[in-house]
């Protein structure tokens, strides 16, 4: 019996156990179900059965571009658009034709969104033109009533400020192509642009920042009923640049005195780039703000390529403006010392073949000095064939020609020295002598780019220096690139030969570029002048007289010259070429002349670019030792 009973107290306590449980489930059950049903009985009262949340994807707002001094130059501007829903209205095309009346809307634009509307779902905007203007807005404004399912939408447009002036560095944005989709989700939003070219490619996922995103309740059919969230993402970045804007206008307008021209100025000891500009220019905000078929077709005509980046793509032969590379490889080799001379009768024959130096009736005996500032071909065309061209192409690329420089712009070309290998592979025959005398003054094969040619004045003038050129100072708080540069393996001696020379072409009577010269003592600069021909000089020319000038513009010699100033103690590089100018001495050079005066005016490289601490020790000139002025 007392068994039975224990048994039975033990059930009890059990069932007790787990009805108390039951009871407790039951209760939280139903203080849930309370809480749902009261509490938030209207929330799921609209989030019906057949409707659902969705994430939708918000555009950033892109990144601004500014110079050295903090001044805009790419940045976003107010925009409005207006937006179309296909299944809120009858007729589409009916909508889409009143609209034309209001605003200018071309039938290509009316087809383009009545073919996408096919594509897409009817819900789904479509964006029927931006930039619109206030006047427009309005007009658009008072006419909804009569225009159904068009509604007017606030956003950014891309902007530049300074124009043609910064077109090419900076670059413009573009429409997403289909070649550029690389899965990433915001490349398909809405009117989404990237960069298309200069700065704005290069740094364009860093300039583009991150999207953001909205919590929107669509309904069964997709159809957006309202918005609950809203994230809205992080702006780019901002990208500093080393670019003086005012000299870069400067610069820009100098050379749109020419039909086609470029130049680069940079420092000599770190490699910064103020000022890189080529015209004609372009106005890129016409491709941001909508270009028309005749204004695309006015600019692919234009033989002075406006599109092209010539300061960093064009490639010229430079003239005499590659003799300080023969003379170096001559000095370095030993091939001739500061005392060798040479006699200049106004040719230089070799075999059978006989090389005119550009001056009829020749210099007679010069030096090396003189020959650098009088730019004597005949003593280089000697020295070229001790050196042989593989010794000149080795001394060139020391000094930075025939070779991509890392710079930023992915519009930058290599240019191109020639060696006996690269002609038996190309053309798959050997290297004649001759072909050595005509590149030792900068003709033949060989190319090189604006940008190049100021890269090799740097290198010969800042002690010997392997410098290298850079735009790009911070991407947002990512400081750029370092400026300590390895010395190269040259005698500085023989370099401050072939700058005693340089200074000699602007500073001295016989100097190619004297009439040029820069008066004020305090900013004398230093260079040579370069002619490069476009077409061979026949002796039938050189009988008859042809004269430059009275050739079609096309077959009209370019000008070149580079420079560097102050001609004591250099800071500044400058190259110049004018495509088809005539000489260098009579078109480049006061050009140059012009720029290096306002960069030691404007004097750039003494605003820091970096935090403190964040240059290298070649941010300001080695020690130099006292020396005689070169006047």
């Amino acid at each position: 019996m007392k068994k039975d009973n224990d048994r039975s107290t033990s059930f009890t306590r059990r069932a007790f156990i787990v009805g108390a449980m039951q009871g407790g489930l039951l209760g939280l059950l139903g203080g849930r179900l309370a809480w749902l049903q009261v509490a938030q009985g209207q929330r799921y009262k609209t989030l019906a059965e057949n409707n659902r949340i969705n994430l939708k994807m918000l555009t950033p707002t892109r990144g601004k571009i500014v110079d050295r001094f903090g001044t805009a130059l790419a940045v976003n501007d107010q925009s409005f658009r207006v937006l179309i829903i296909p299944e809120q209205t009858k007729d589409l095309e009916k909508v889409l034709s009143r609209l034309q009346k209001l605003i200018e809307l071309s039938q290509r634009d009316i087809k383009k969104v009545l073919k996408t509307a096919r594509r897409q779902a009817a819900f789904v905007p479509l964006e029927v033109k931006d930039n619109l203007s206030w006047e427009e807005v309005a007009r658009i404004e008072v006419n909804l009533p009569d225009l159904p399912g068009l509604s007017i939408d606030g956003g950014e447009i891309r902007t530049y400020p300074y124009g043609e002036s910064a077109a090419h560095l900076v670059g413009y944005v573009g429409a997403v192509s289909r070649s550029e989709l690389t899965g990433d989700p915001v490349l398909s939003l809405p009117g989404f642009k990237i960069g298309k070219t200069g700065i704005e490619k290069i740094y364009d996922k860093a300039l583009r920042g991150t999207a953001g995103t909205a919590e929107v309740e669509v309904n069964v059919v997709g159809r957006e009923v309202r918005e609950l969230k809203r994230n809205a993402g992080d702006t780019g970045k901002k990208v500093k640049l080393t670019i003086d804007t005012d000299l870069q206008i400067y610069t820009q307008q100098r050379l749109k005195e020419e039909k086609s021209a470029s130049a680069v100025i940079m420092d000599v000891y770190t490699g910064a780039v103020y000022a890189l500009c080529s015209s004609p220019s372009f106005d890129p905000n016409l491709f941001t703000r909508g270009l028309s078929a005749e204004k695309w077709e006015e600019m692919l005509s234009n033989p002075g390529l406006p599109l092209n980046n010539k300061a960093v793509g064009g490639q010229y032969p430079p003239g005499s403006c590659f003799k300080m590379v023969t003379a170096l490889a001559g000095l370095e080799e030993k091939k001739i010392t500061r005392n060798t001379t040479a006699y200049c009768p106004g040719h230089y024959d070799y075999g059978d073949d006989r090389f005119h130096c550009w001056k009829w009736g020749g210099h007679g005996k010069v030096d090396l000095v003189q020959a650098l500032a009088e730019s004597c071909d005949t003593f280089f065309y000697k020295m070229a064939t001790d050196v042989g061209i593989d010794t000149l192409a080795a001394y060139a690329r020391k000094l930075g020609l025939g070779q991509k420089l890392d710079f930023e712009l992915s519009e930058e070309r290599p240019g191109l020295m020639p060696t006996k290998a690269w002609k038996m592979g190309h053309f798959g025959t050997s290297w004649q002598p001759g072909e050595t005398i005509v590149s030792s003054i900068g003709q033949g094969f060989i190319q090189a780019t604006p940008l190049q040619l100021a890269v090799m004045t740097s290198r010969l003038v800042n002690g010997g220096y392997a410098v290298k050129p850079w735009i790009t100072g911070f991407v947002g708080d990512q400081a750029g690139r370092d400026a300590t540069w390895p010395k190269l393996d040259v005698k500085k001696r023989n370099l401050d030969l072939i700058v005693r020379g340089m200074n000699r072409v602007t500073n001295h009577p016989d100097g190619t570029a004297f009439a040029s010269q820069i008066e004020n003592k305090s900013f004398r600069m230093g260079g040579k002048t370069g002619t490069a021909q476009v077409r061979r000089i026949t002796m039938e020319d050189r009988l008859e007289g042809v004269k430059n000038k009275d050739l079609p513009w096309k077959y009209r010699h370019h000008a070149l010259f580079v420079g560097y100033a102050p001609f004591n103690a250099p800071r500044y590089a400058c190259a110049v070429v004018v495509e088809h100018g005539g000489s260098g001495s009579g078109t480049a050079a006061p050009i140059a002349r012009d720029l290096l005066y306002k960069v030691q005016q404007r004097n750039p490289a003494a605003t820091p670019l970096f935090p403190e601490g964040g240059l290298s020790r070649m941010s300001t000139p080695p020690p130099r030792k006292p020396g005689k002025r070169e006047e």
